[in-house]
């Protein structure tokens, strides 16, 4: 396990509205901003990220979102510096499944941005730059399950080239893939 995060990932962005945005990996020393950034979603945003499910955000479970297996995993963090500290506005990440036999395999990809961040591209920026490192690492497709209500997520993902298919099981989710073999 590769715990360490791969700082050559790490790239400036434009400034929007006077900050200066930086995509970064997660690092395990971001549990507090990490922290921070959960508790200050919205409940629509933590609705539409977790598909209408609950979940204790307890200090276990940020522990679980700052601790990565960089070798088979990825997670992407998009911060900016207030006066004060720096501040978590966005995470893309993609988990690899269990490991298939001569290489890599499909991985499930989520995102999620601070609701004050929403519609600036810094989404779109983020999940491009986790695209691009899922090529870069050999990774056959990328696929999330989205809730069909959350159209700007769908727009988002067409607009990257994923295609959407029904779940076959609930008829309130989708399934966007971006398959890298076509």
């Amino acid at each position: 396990m590769s715990s360490e995060p791969p700082e050559e990932l790490a790239e400036s962005w434009q400034v929007i509205h006077g900050y200066s945005i930086s995509i970064r990996p997660l690092r395990r020393s971001d549990r507090d901003i990490e922290s921070a950034f959960v508790h200050g979603l919205s409940r629509e945003t933590r609705y539409n990220r977790l598909l209408g499910g609950a979940i204790n955000i307890s200090r276990e479970y940020i522990e679980q979102l700052t601790t990565i297996d960089y070798s088979r995993d990825m997670a992407l963090a998009a911060v900016v510096m207030t006066q004060e500290s720096e501040v978590l506005i966005g995470v893309a990440r993609y988990v690899m499944e269990a490991q298939a036999q001569g290489g890599p395999s499909p991985c499930e990809f989520a995102i999620v941005i601070a609701d004050a961040w929403q519609g600036r591209g810094i989404g779109l920026h983020l999940m491009e730059k986790l695209i691009l490192v899922a090529r870069s690492r050999g990774i056959p497709s990328l696929y999330g399950e989205i809730l069909a209500t959350n159209h700007g997520m769908l727009s988002m993902m067409r607009k990257l080239g994923f295609r959407i298919q029904r779940h076959p099981d609930d008829g309130t989710v989708v399934r966007a893939v971006l398959d890298f073999s076509r």
